[in-house]
């Protein structure tokens, strides 16, 4: 397994820990992989932290957002509220081969009722591949806060499925770090975590949760399923 040891030293900065930490991270990552390296972000409020940092490292680092075409328009709208901010970042919102009608034609209306995992597949996990075709490594912003399928994360994870690296900058925060990072910076974050939504992800598959035991708790709620499968 790899490990955070080699990571290259960074000016000290007067941040906390947790900041100073997810920023050597970043640095090393982007020292290391170049443009060979990609953020896959959900612009979720861990998406809006990693941006800032990653925005303080490379301004004019990749950020790709997966549209499967069914996000909340809340969603949409934060998208262009951080393009504002960062205009140098490169955010392309990537598209699925199949439209909406295409996908209900060839595999049924509301697919992502009768099989979300297919629905994943052709909406997230082929348009990932295929970002990630030729690239090294990607940037994810994983806590193993948030739920026990990521209580093992590490900074730079092996990624099989994808066939690259998965750097995973803040991994050791709190939920409460992640808010206390966007008050103190006044970043713009969806408005639907201030509505019960702790993890956001497609309009259709996902509900608000109150609980703080499992923060994916309202992600395809009555499936066996805790993970759209870019990460497990």
């Amino acid at each position: 397994m790899l490990t955070f040891d080699n990571f290259s030293d960074v000016p000290t900065i007067p941040l906390d820990d947790q900041v100073h930490g997810a920023l050597r991270a970043l640095t090393w990552a982007y020292e290391e992989y170049g443009e060979e390296i990609v953020y896959a972000c959900s612009f979720g409020i861990e998406g809006i932290v990693l941006i800032d940092l990653i925005s303080k490292v490379k301004a004019d680092a990749k950020i790709v957002f997966l549209d499967t075409n069914v996000h909340f328009k809340e969603t949409y709208e934060t998208i262009e509220k951080v393009e504002k901010m960062y205009p140098q970042l490169q955010i392309e919102l990537k598209q699925p081969h199949l439209s909406l009608e295409e996908q209900a034609k060839s595999y049924g209306e509301e697919l992502w009722k009768s099989n979300p995992n297919q629905c994943c597949q052709i909406r997230k996990m082929n348009p990932l591949n295929e970002v990630l075709t030729g690239k090294i490594a990607w940037i994810s912003g994983l806590r193993r806060q948030q739920s026990p399928t990521r209580a093992k994360t590490e900074f730079i994870n092996k990624d099989d499925k994808f066939k690259s690296v998965k750097v995973c900058p803040l991994i050791h925060w709190t939920w409460k770090e992640v808010w206390q990072y966007v008050s103190k910076y006044d970043l713009p974050y969806n408005p639907l975590h201030d509505q019960g939504y702790p993890s956001i992800g497609c309009e259709k598959c996902t509900i608000p949760s109150w609980t703080q035991d499992d923060l994916r708790a309202g992600r395809w709620q009555g499936e066996q399923k805790t993970e759209c499968g870019l990460h497990g």
